[in-house]
């Protein structure tokens, strides 16, 4: 963990980026329009290199790593979307990366992660604590650790999602006024209010977590760090940090304005809606600001931004959420 997170630092993690991230578009949608009673504009980063947000952060991260310890390789514990990321921007600057992943991880991470290059541990997330296994690969190799979103480079590069959304706003000729984000450890959400200050766009931002694992809805209702109780695994994999991190949360108490918590039912719901509605692949936890606003959770405007903040679902989980529910 390192540094904090400040509205310059956005604006020079997207000059960074510039060479490397995809600018991900800004969709709208007449149907979902009508269902949610505003006007919702949709920031897909679905379409982000490797299929979620988490590239952007990797990468800010990687770029300010002296040659030195590049050499050294880096090392990552995920449930795949960081994972990926890493992997993907590593490979990219010919860095070695080694990811600890549960073994339960979805297929589709795995196998994108080891697409990249990558040196995949495999872990029990029931018996093991992947934060250990990477300190040790640590303390053994030399090799840095590139956390998922503790560490203010890797916010930094997060909250470009929320420059870049509030400038394809501005060029529609509209501001958003309530932007809702999922939410696991903080980096994206509390990256994302960061990155519409820096475009001058004062949102209501709101943290979207899954049930029992909204540790920052919890953590910003009592003004400190607090843990949500955690428990059943989440349908939303990406979604499961039962706290949020300390630099996320510091930089949160001033950019997010709550936090609202979805069901599993609601999660697959949206699923099943981005797909059949919106004819877009969005995972669980990517789809969990749709999820809010079907679910009647959210809304407001007139104005309201909904982050997709990744992709990576595989194909039988897909099958069943629309199965389960044929008219989202």
């Amino acid at each position: 963990m390192h540094g904090s997170a400040h509205i310059a630092d956005i604006e020079a993690a997207a000059a960074r980026l510039a060479p490397y991230a995809t600018v991900t578009p800004v969709l709208e949608s007449p149907a979902l329009n009508a269902r949610a009673g505003c006007r919702v504009l949709l920031k897909a980063e679905l379409f982000q290199r490797t299929g979620s947000f988490k590239f952007r952060g990797a990468m800010n991260f990687l770029l300010q790593l002296p040659a030195e310890a590049r050499a050294r390789g880096v090392v990552a514990f995920s449930s795949g979307n960081h994972a990926q990321g890493v992997a993907a921007a590593a490979s990219e600057l010919g860095v070695a990366a080694t990811i600890v992943m549960p073994k339960d991880a979805p297929a589709a991470k795995i196998a994108g992660t080891k697409a990249f290059g990558a040196r995949i541990l495999f872990y029990d997330r029931l018996r093991e604590d992947r934060e250990e296994i990477a300190n040790a690969i640590v303390v053994q190799s030399g090799a840095t650790l590139l956390r998922p979103f503790d560490d203010a480079a890797v916010l930094a590069g997060q909250g470009t999602v929320g420059l870049e959304f509030a400038r394809q706003a501005a060029n529609l000729g509209v501001t958003l006024d309530r932007v809702a984000v999922p939410c696991s450890g903080g980096g994206l959400v509390a990256g994302v209010g960061l990155g519409l200050r820096a475009a001058g766009t004062v949102a209501q931002v709101f943290a979207v977590e899954p049930q029992d694992f909204d540790g920052m809805g919890r953590s910003l209702r009592a003004g400190q760090r607090m843990a949500a109780p955690g428990g059943p695994m989440s349908v939303a994999d990406a979604l499961m940090a039962p706290m949020p991190g300390a630099i996320p949360f510091a930089v949160a108490r001033h950019t997010v304005a709550g936090g609202l918590a979805v069901s599993d039912a609601e999660l697959e719901r949206a699923v099943a809606y981005a797909a059949q509605v919106l004819k877009l692949v969005v995972e669980p936890g990517g789809a969990a600001g749709l999820a809010a606003l079907l679910a009647g959770k959210f809304g407001g405007g007139p104005i309201v931004g909904v982050v997709l903040s990744g992709g990576n679902c595989d194909p039988e989980r897909l099958a069943a959420c629309c199965t389960r529910w044929p008219e989202p």
